[in-house]
């Protein structure tokens, strides 16, 4: 994608970076574009060069058909030679002309052992730490990948609308996030975007709950979180449903829970910090008596990873863009009890936030 390569150089002239070394695979499948190439494996790296029009791909011979079918519009030359990544850096920056006074740029996200074979290399006068500047530019969104994430989303809607029609009391919840993970998959996902939780009872009050062989059972109500993904894209979404009419603390609950929900959401635009989003939600939440229940940050950006930036938490001063695409997930957890959690994703826009999540906040009654 010759155009994330250009905004790569760019913030490269500006940190006065004359190359750029990347390791992470997200950030490499970001600036290739490339699909259906890179899995879990960290068998790539990246090289880009402020002088030079293309960029550098190192990997290996198990992916380099597949991405020899993308090489054309990416803008990068792909090389699978049998040689440390260490010395093919070594390499390229060679090429690139690096002299006395030249700068390259690393992601702090790589292990130690691989900086020490990069420093003795290339030489640690050269190297220069860098924090979050491809996931910076990975956090707006084009329209492309806007595009990606609406099918995923559509994907996960329709899930949830057919596991609710098969969802009865007696049911484990390994059995219901099973039954959800099959229908993504038949819906058209290409994997999931992450481990699918199902909790009920008590159980939901952990919001990573692992689903387990606790039995759905009548006066409980079960968080559902789960997303498919799609062109590498993924989406997530939480929904909580009931087993039987709510009354009493998890009427409550629930009431107050959908109103931060959608104050925050009718909140959200650009120029709105990841700090004021978090604390209305935490306002609303104490103001309806569950003060503290709920522990997280509000939320998170989506794309390639299932969280990226930027974050709606109480530790996030920074302005959100337009084209950030955040999830806002308040939750309310009573140990021993019950838990819920309400989330959409969306994207941040100059006059409002878009919800990509097409499922109405009805309460849902099984």
């Amino acid at each position: 994608m010759k155009k994330r390569i250009k905004k790569l150089q760019k913030i490269c002239r500006k940190q006065h970076l004359d190359a750029f070394y990347v390791r992470d695979t997200s950030n490499i499948a970001w600036l290739t574009g490339f699909q259906g190439v890179f899995d879990d494996e960290r068998a790539h790296a990246a090289f880009i060069s402020t002088s030079d029009k293309k960029a550098h791909l190192h990997t290996d011979t198990r992916y380099l058909l597949a991405a020899k079918k993308q090489q054309a519009k990416s803008g990068f030359k792909i090389d699978a030679k049998r040689i440390s990544f260490s010395e093919w850096a070594n390499r390229r920056w060679k090429k690139a002309g690096a002299i006395k006074n030249s700068h390259l740029g690393i992601e702090d996200s790589i292990s130690l052992e691989e900086y020490r074979k990069i420093e003795r290399t290339i030489g640690h006068k050269y190297l220069r730490e860098t924090h979050d500047v491809i996931l910076e530019l990975r956090s707006v969104k084009d329209n492309s990948e806007l595009a990606y994430m609406r099918e995923a989303q559509s994907i996960t809607d329709e899930a949830f609308q057919l596991i609710v029609d098969q969802m009865a009391p007696g049911m484990t919840e390994i059995e219901v996030a099973r039954l959800l993970d099959d229908i993504m998959f038949k819906l058209g996902a290409d994997a999931l975007a992450f481990p699918t939780i199902v909790a009920c009872g008590e159980n939901g009050a952990s919001p990573h709950a692992q689903p387990g062989n606790t039995k759905l059972e009548a006066g409980m109500c079960v968080v559902m979180d789960f997303g498919a993904k799609k062109h590498g894209y993924c989406s997530d979404m939480t929904r909580t449903v009931f087993l039987g009419q709510p009354s009493g603390k998890m009427l409550r609950a629930w009431e107050v829970l959908r109103s931060a929900n959608e104050q925050v959401e009718s909140m959200l635009k650009a120029g709105v910090t990841g700090k004021q989003a978090h604390e209305l939600a935490e306002d609303i939440l104490a103001a309806g008596g569950f003060k503290g229940c709920m522990g997280h940050a509000l939320g998170h950006g989506v794309g390639l990873d299932i969280h990226e930036l930027p974050v709606l938490s109480i530790r996030n001063n920074r302005p959100l863009c337009s084209g950030n695409v955040v999830t806002v997930e308040p939750g309310i957890y009573i140990p021993g009890e019950f838990g819920m959690r309400l989330e959409d994703m969306g994207v941040i826009g100059t006059d409002g936030f878009d919800v990509l999540t097409a499922t109405p906040h009805e309460m849902v009654v099984l």
